[in-house]
């Protein structure tokens, strides 16, 4: 018997595993509401045959899939949403109006995409992603507003780790849907029901005073849950926000003290990527993980080579 890809949580919601790298690393949500239905980020290409197992486990349609919904456009959200609008004939696609011209005309997203990892490796991992049809885009602006079958979806603008960015307020749940803005969770470290959550600071728009701005503003709507993409739901949200804030400003601190440390090239990459493991190590220990070190380095070590990148960014274009 095949287990699952899918964890279901109350009021309609479920995480699909969408099978990026390693299982527990990304999630697509789902939201059912009275036989329709929204998917939140799409993972890649390679996932949509997960998702269509999952609903067809939970005898659901694929032609009752009315909105795919991006939180932004970086690839491990979006690379799969033009397999997703073949897919699902019924749906439209919900993206910040900063995304929606490279759904439309993903020509320059996957240029940049195998400038970074080559042709063969993001072929390998993304697959093919074609442009999406302007006709079945809808473009969500800050506070905009759509309805899942009577159910209200609000889409809030929360620049800080793309300027592209919108965080999903669902209403029935009281619940955030963040992409990436309240940063990464991983259920392996977990301790007695309490989650460890740091900040993706990827390049190329990573913008602290916004990803302040943005985790306030999230946290005015006194929400009890957020669903993570980077992996799904946690709660303790004031402990995690403060949490969020602290390990923003120290990452900005270790980038500013590799920066005035002289070191360029390879050296200033080296001792950013070094200082966030030591930085991340320790809090983790404080949090009370008891896995072994080489483990964590395991399960962090491509979030510590991406937030070393978006920190570099960081300093040669706003420093």
């Amino acid at each position: 018997m095949t287990l699952s890809l899918a964890t279901d949580y109350t009021h309609g919601i479920s995480a699909i595993d969408a099978q990026f790298h390693r299982p527990g690393r990304a999630a697509i949500h789902l939201i059912v509401e009275n036989g329709k239905m929204a998917l939140i980020d799409t993972g890649t290409t390679s996932s949509i045959s997960g998702v269509i197992s999952v609903l067809k486990e939970k005898n659901l349609s694929i032609e009752d899939v009315d909105y795919i919904i991006l939180t932004h456009i970086h690839l491990d959200h979006a690379g799969g949403a033009s397999e997703c609008m073949r897919c699902f004939p019924n749906a439209q696609l919900v993206v910040h109006p900063r995304g929606a011209r490279h759904m439309a005309d993903p020509e320059k997203l996957v240029a940049g995409a195998i400038a970074v990892y080559g042709e063969t490796e993001f072929r390998r991992v993304y697959g093919e992603i074609h442009p999406i049809d302007k006709r079945r885009i809808i473009e969500a602006p800050d506070e905009s507003r759509i309805e899942l079958n009577g159910r209200p979806l609000l889409f809030i603008d929360t620049p800080g780790h793309a300027r592209h960015h919108n965080c999903i307020f669902d209403e029935h749940s009281n619940a955030f849907f963040t992409g990436d803005t309240f940063g990464v969770s991983y259920r392996e470290l977990d301790v007695n029901g309490m989650e460890f959550v740091f900040p993706t600071t990827t390049p190329v728009q990573f913008d602290p005073a916004a990803a302040h701005a943005s985790l306030d503003r999230i946290m005015r709507y006194k929400p009890e849950y957020a669903f993570l993409t980077h992996y799904s739901r946690i709660s303790h949200l004031h402990h995690h926000a403060e949490n969020m804030h602290s390990l923003i400003d120290a990452h900005v601190e270790v980038a500013r003290s590799a920066q005035s440390g002289s070191h360029d090239g390879d050296d200033r990459f080296t001792a950013i990527s070094c200082a966030l493991q030591s930085l991340l190590l320790q809090r983790i220990r404080e949090h009370g993980c008891r896995l072994p070190e080489n483990d964590i380095t395991a399960l962090i070590s491509s979030d510590i080579n991406l937030n070393t990148q978006g920190l570099e960014y960081w300093l040669d274009h706003t420093q």
